[in-house]
């Protein structure tokens, strides 16, 4: 079978291939084969600059032909990298070596060849490689796609502020709220997520086999290897790689930092299944219509049908997100003494987790373009719901010290359906202050809505 979209394992490189069209290059094998290979690079670099009598400063040119390495690295590229693993069955030693024969006719580099990989185990290469996936993962994609979202809503919170809207609590009636306000609450909640997603800390070391500069310091044991170690790693890119510095590991990085961060964007994921969940009903109710597209087709027997399937999908895709990116979190922090080999195989699924949640935050955007409000309806949910006004009056009859008013409005609404003459005739015969009377006389299912609005516009 020739592989394509359509023979694809996984839907996000079939169905949904042009989708992941931002992350793949950073998530992909391919990705990290590249950032592998800047590691390896900023590494020698680095240590031509340390000092070392047996190894003399880079010069100008061979350090423009290790950076092309890493800027030009092509497909074509990872698959000689590929080709050589099938000897060394070992993915880290493929990359090493594929450096060393790309030195050939280059006989500075070729001089220094030994340098490559010099006193580092694999995971020196993977757990940097990782971060940097993250760090691009997360800050060029991630985060944007999270952020469009974020401004959709906002926008709606702000346009629809002032549309009053019944709300419902266990399902049923209660206390109106306004369309707007109750987008601004996911808005609050996503601005939160959104800067935990954004504050975690993306660790790296480079600290040898077992986390104690063994190797580094049967070389040169004079040599302050930690200190070499924290610039390389929290250097700004080229000269370092811009990450925070893990002084205490194993073989590998513990992966906490990785568990805090799966852990926050699956908590911006749970909001966003809450949210998919609402709106899909507010959609049902014909709070919401959705904007039409010529051709597309609802049902495939019942032609009347728009169906609400961007949040139905989105739904899906987060939910698929959070399993993968929860088993991580749970996972990845766990390695038996020092270094078993089970986070390997997981931390490669690191794209599928984000790949769902960029899938899920795709069809919520388009989702939330489609929508149309449809006051009309809202309005008709509110002037058939009178009861809600039964909150403010027993309240307002508490103020004044009338008797039993809870109770006296719960004999009067409950179970029975109630209308603007009902609800105003029984406002009529209270004992309270004119203007009191006449201000719950004017009031509406409409109007009864608090601080909605205020709120709303300021979120």
């Amino acid at each position: 079978m020739i592989f394509s979209a359509i023979s694809a394992l996984s839907p996000l490189d079939g169905r949904y291939a042009g989708r992941m069209a931002k992350l793949r290059p950073i998530m992909s094998e391919l990705g990290y084969m590249q950032r592998r290979l800047q590691v390896e690079v900023t590494w020698l670099v680095a240590l031509s600059d340390a000092g070392f009598k047996e190894f003399a400063p880079l010069t100008a040119d061979a350090r423009r032909y290790l950076s092309d390495l890493v800027l030009n690295f092509s497909e074509a590229d990872g698959e000689a990298i590929k080709a050589i693993e099938k000897t060394t069955n070992h993915d880290v030693k493929a990359v090493e070596y594929w450096i060393k024969a790309k030195f050939e006719g280059h006989a500075e580099l070729l001089a220094a060849s030994e340098f490559v990989h010099f006193a580092c185990t694999s995971e020196d290469i993977n757990n940097t490689s990782h971060a940097l996936q993250l760090k691009a993962g997360r800050d060029q994609v991630l985060l944007p796609a999270l952020d469009a979202i974020v401004g959709k809503l906002r926008e709606m919170a702000h346009d629809f502020a002032h549309v009053p809207m019944l709300s419902r609590t266990h399902g049923q009636t209660a206390s109106p709220t306004t369309v707007g306000k109750e987008i601004a609450n996911v808005v609050a909640r996503l601005d939160t997520a959104r800067s935990r997603i954004a504050s975690v800390r993306l660790l790296a070391k480079m600290n040898g086999a077992v986390g104690n500069y063994n190797a580094h310091l049967s070389a040169w044991p004079d040599f302050d290897w930690e200190s070499f170690s924290r610039r390389l790693v929290e250097s700004p890119e080229p000269v370092g790689l811009g990450l925070e510095f893990q002084p205490y590991s194993i073989q590998i990085e513990p992966h906490d930092y990785m568990a805090e961060l799966f852990d926050a964007v699956a908590r911006a994921n749970t909001i966003l299944i809450d949210w998919s969940r609402d709106v899909w009903g507010y959609v049902s109710l014909g709070y919401f219509k959705q904007k039409l597209r010529d051709g597309e087709v609802g049902s495939s027997t019942m032609p009347h049908k728009v169906n609400p399937i961007d949040f139905e999908n989105a739904e899906g895709n987060l939910g698929l997100a959070n399993a993968v990116l929860r088993h991580l979190s749970e996972k990845l922090p766990i390695s038996r003494w020092q270094r078993d080999l089970t986070d390997s195989t997981v931390l490669r699924n690191i794209g599928v987790a984000l790949g769902h949640a960029i899938l899920a935050y795709h069809s919520l955007a388009t989702g939330l373009a489609k929508l149309e409000l449809n006051e009309t309806a809202i309005a008709a949910d509110l002037d058939a719901a009178w009861e809600v006004l039964a909150e403010p009056i027993q309240t307002v009859m508490r103020r004044f010290g009338l008797p039993q008013p809870y109770e006296q409005l719960k004999a009067f609404t409950r179970g029975a359906p109630m209308t603007r003459e009902l609800m105003q005739g029984f406002i009529a015969r209270l004992e309270i202050p004119a203007e009191e009377k006449q201000r719950l006389l004017a009031l509406t299912p409409g109007s009864y809505t608090g601080l909605a609005t205020t709120l709303a516009r300021r979120v």
